[in-house]
């Protein structure tokens, strides 16, 4: 599984094979860092992104996964650093 950090942020990315047809999906989840080094917060859960499309090699699909991490990233560190 691929981790990228942007900021304070963990980013893990990854492409799971699709039971039963072959194609790819794209899954990512976001951390944060916690006062415990050997522990860090969940920002958001595993979840599978652009659901509505099957791709067709990993690489794909992990591609996908880390731009829309990052997109996620960005909307979470715009939201939050401008208090809306």
């Amino acid at each position: 599984m691929p981790i990228k950090y942007v900021g304070c942020y963990e980013i893990d990315y990854t492409a799971e094979r699709l039971r039963g047809c072959g194609t790819w999906g794209a899954y990512v989840a976001i951390y944060t860092q916690s006062p415990n080094p050997m522990h860090r917060y969940n920002v958001s859960q595993k979840q599978r992104v652009h659901a509505d499309h099957l791709f067709a090699t990993e690489a794909e699909a992990e591609q996908q996964a880390a731009d829309a991490a990052k997109a996620l990233v960005e909307h979470r560190q715009q939201r939050y650093s401008t208090g809306l």
